[in-house]
């Protein structure tokens, strides 16, 4: 039986202690629903009270276009060498490591309509018990995407039935800008590179949820 809405909220809750900053991560292929339901975690687990719950974004650490040039890596945008992974590992080690009297945290984000990083967007506040993650490689064992892991408490694989993964990537693309044939394009060779490798690590996650 798979778990219900209701299940992950009381499992989320569960991965808190007292005196600790908890971190679940959320992963899965590009759209697959990841930030769809690690928004609806931190709503629903907030609700009316004073926010413990906040919400870290991978993607903040995207590497700018410009380096990306510089790198000649812009056509892989969106792959694994793309992203400042230590980056990302050594903030989620600070969240990990900062207790209430240590004030707000700041981390990056992520303008999808300028498709780049804007630094300090995303205030994780002091009163956070737990900060839902979320992006495609918090399972990956190569490189310093080992440390990511070693920072989340748990990782649930978010599933989603392929046809409709690829549908729902392709108009993603085309609202923020792609035509029709570019987005098609995009969405069947450097995401769908990245969506075979991330698919790899799903044995990997503590929970498979279904985001369809």
């Amino acid at each position: 039986m798979p778990p219900t809405f209701d299940d992950l909220l009381a499992r989320a809750r569960a991965l808190t202690a007292p005196g600790r900053r908890a971190i679940l991560g959320v992963t899965g292929p590009p759209g697959a629903g990841k930030t769809t339901l690690a928004e609806r975690l931190v709503r629903e687990l907030n609700g009316s009270r004073r926010p413990w719950v906040a919400h870290v974004p991978m993607d903040g650490f995207h590497l700018a276009d410009v380096e990306l040039d510089r790198l000649g890596l812009r056509h892989r945008k969106g792959a694994p060498e793309t992203f400042d992974a230590a980056g990302y590992a050594a903030l989620l080690r600070r969240l990990h490591d900062e207790t209430e009297g240590d004030g707000i945290v700041y981390a990056p984000g992520f303008e999808r309509v300028l498709e780049q990083p804007i630094a300090g967007a995303v205030p994780v506040p002091a009163t956070a018990r737990l900060v839902v993650t979320e992006g495609n490689y918090l399972l990956l064992d190569t490189g310093a995407w080992k440390r990511v892991r070693e920072q989340l408490d748990e990782v649930w694989f978010c599933g989603l039935d392929e046809d409709e993964r690829i549908r729902r990537l392709v108009a993603r693309h085309e609202e923020f800008g792609k035509g029709h044939q570019e987005a098609v394009d995009w969405v069947l060779g450097t995401d769908q590179r990245n969506a075979d490798l991330v698919a790899s690590t799903r044995e990997r996650a503590d929970l498979v949820v279904s985001c369809g």
